[in-house]
């Protein structure tokens, strides 16, 4: 291999690594738009919660609560499915241990696991699943509301 091959070669992976970097950052970017927008619905929850407090009567929140928590819980699912998009983009899989590795290796190096053929090393986001709080059902990734049930996802 001549050095102009060498050269060539290395500014090729260079520039797949910075694409990796721009795409990477644009994801956690919207992981923390997801996160702030958790914050503020905490509050809101707060705030029901208290003005039911100040009212005498915890009912009044129940539906509001219960509307906000669904809230958090969809932007939690959606934040987990960018995760993912992340370790995809930068070629890595998480192990059932909870350790992240590259998606080439076959076993753990923390726990030993044996990354088997049941394990999907190339799956897209539109094989991710999203399970629904109320009926347990599992619904595409980019599901608004429950195919079952109804249940804002």
């Amino acid at each position: 291999m001549s050095f102009f091959d060498r050269m060539k070669q290395g500014a090729s992976g260079a520039a797949k690594k910075a694409q990796q970097t721009v795409e990477t950052t644009k994801l956690r970017t919207q992981i923390t738009a997801k996160e702030k927008e958790q914050e503020k619905t905490s509050k809101l929850i707060g705030e029901a919660v208290y003005k039911a407090y100040t009212a005498g009567n915890w009912k009044q929140a129940d539906k509001e609560v219960t509307a906000h928590c669904q809230h958090i819980s969809a932007l939690r699912q959606e934040i987990q499915s960018i995760e993912l998009k992340i370790k995809q983009a930068r070629h890595m899989k998480e192990c059932r241990c909870g350790k992240v590795v590259a998606s080439e290796v076959k076993f753990c190096p923390a726990c030993g696991y044996s990354f088997t053929s049941s394990y999907d090393e190339k799956a897209s986001a539109a094989e991710i699943r999203l399970i629904c709080q109320g009926c347990r059902t599992a619904n595409d990734a980019d599901t608004k509301f429950c195919s079952h049930c109804g249940l804002t996802m």
